[in-house]
């Protein structure tokens, strides 16, 4: 799953060597934290947010397959 959002974030950005997805499993959930170069924080969020709403569904859809609950959050 995290190279999963990893593809989805690589082709994103302007930089993409500049991302870094830290992941955390608790409670039964996983935790995501992608952190990008700060002029990239726009095209990972989206106008309104609608692309970091894309890619949480992504993430739930695939997280759904294996009976996981997921988080991200995007830090700038």
């Amino acid at each position: 799953m995290k190279e999963f959002l990893e593809y989805i974030a690589r082709n994103l950005v302007d930089a993409p060597d500049k991302i870094s997805i830290e992941s955390e499993e608790r409670d039964g959930k996983l935790f995501f934290k992608i952190k990008v170069a700060d002029g990239d924080v726009g095209k990972i969020i989206g106008r309104s947010g609608k692309t970091a709403s894309a890619i949480r569904v992504l993430l739930r859809a695939v997280a759904a397959k294996e009976k996981k609950r997921v988080v991200l959050d995007i830090i700038g």
